[in-house]
């Protein structure tokens, strides 16, 4: 794979540490040029690991895409790197987009980066803890909607066409540019890939990371899947009052609709629901089993491989969209309680060896 990067110190360019951003690294495949007002947090390059345990259980040779390592913890960084970059480059003074939470960390990050005014509107008392925490630590203004993601989408595309503000939710084609480097980077590191497992929320990432395929000259199938409670695309109708434990896929009518569905029939994919048990059953056995820990809507892609497979692919890759930490609530709800214990070494020796 061919890559171009811009002249100039390479300390400046890649922060001195490992590699570069993604729209450095990727140039001669996104919207940029080099003298662009390119803003970065070093995003991109994330860790692709061998998901032994899982691989012996599906009977295919597994890999875990590991997009919450980063800088913000979710992949969303990919796509806000160059929203936010398009946004400057076009002398925009602030950015909004509607989030069920990871859309509004990154945004609220990027933004303040890129030293714009971020705001985001999420679902009221339905947004993860870690990722309020996030936008609000980023300096975003954070409006509670007394409504779901949908109807926070709709208000905020309305209120754009009025004001001169920049739209960073992943309707914006920029968003689908720098999450389509995923694509590359599997392509890079395993040259084939027969299938990718996907959780669908609002069908943006599935989307790019198809054109990301297809502009790499692959075609893997490209299976997709939805939490029970917030699945508009195996039902074929926009679900009202989506909700499940997933909360980043808590999305009851999908932005990117027909692109996502056109990559799962184009593929010879699918598209399926796992439940809220099958989900969290994968989260638990990812961190218990694989060291992996990532946050509840991202398990719906290997509980979507466990539950329903993917075909006769031999080499399969799960996307793990976002960290563990993103959602810590679940996490304390899901796992062991804490050993209380006396200061005694007796005491720690029962405490430890049960």
């Amino acid at each position: 794979m061919s890559t171009t990067y811009p002249s100039g110190p390479p300390c400046a360019q890649r922060g001195g540490h490992g590699h570069p951003g993604l729209i450095h690294r990727f140039l001669d495949r996104l919207p940029f040029e080099a003298d662009d007002p390119i803003v970065t947090l070093q995003e991109g390059s994330t860790p692709l690991v061998l998901a032994e345990r899982v691989s012996e259980i599906v009977g295919a040779e597994v890999y875990l895409k590991i997009e919450g390592a980063n800088p913000t913890g979710s992949f969303k960084d990919r796509g806000m790197c160059c929203a936010v970059t398009q946004a400057k480059k076009e002398g925009a003074k602030a950015v909004i987009c509607a989030s069920t939470g990871n859309t509004a960390a990154s945004a609220a990050a990027y933004a303040s980066r890129a030293g714009l005014k971020p705001a985001v509107i999420v679902p009221e008392g339905k947004i993860a803890t870690g990722k309020l925490a996030q936008a609000l630590m980023h300096g975003a203004r954070v409006i509670a909607l007394r409504g779901n993601f949908d109807v926070a989408l709709q208000l905020v595309r309305e209120l754009v066409a009025e004001h001169p503000i920049a739209l960073v939710n992943s309707v914006n084609p920029y968003r689908i540019e720098g999450q389509k480097t995923a694509a590359f980077e599997l392509v890079e590191e395993l040259g084939s890939l027969d299938a990718l497992c996907i959780p669908v929320g609002n069908a943006g990432n599935i989307t790019a990371y198809w054109k990301g395929f297809q502009e790499a000259g692959h075609s893997p199938m490209m299976f997709g899947f939805q939490a029970a409670g917030a699945a508009p695309l195996v039902n074929g109708a926009p679900v009202e009052k989506p909700e499940t434990v997933a909360s980043a896929i808590r999305i009851g009518n999908p932005a990117r609709w027909e692109e996502a569905m056109t990559a799962m029939t184009t593929s010879n994919g699918r598209i399926a629901a796992v439940t809220d048990e099958q989900i969290l059953d994968a989260y638990r056995f990812l961190a218990a089993n694989e060291g992996v820990f990532c946050e509840p809507a991202s398990a719906a892609s290997v509980a979507g491989l466990m539950v329903h497979g993917a075909g006769d692919a031999g080499r399969v890759a799960c996307v793990l969209t976002g960290h563990g930490l993103k959602d810590p609530q679940t996490a304390l709800e899901q796992a062991g309680g804490v050993v209380p214990c006396e200061p005694e070494l007796a005491a720690v020796e029962s405490a430890v060896l049960g």
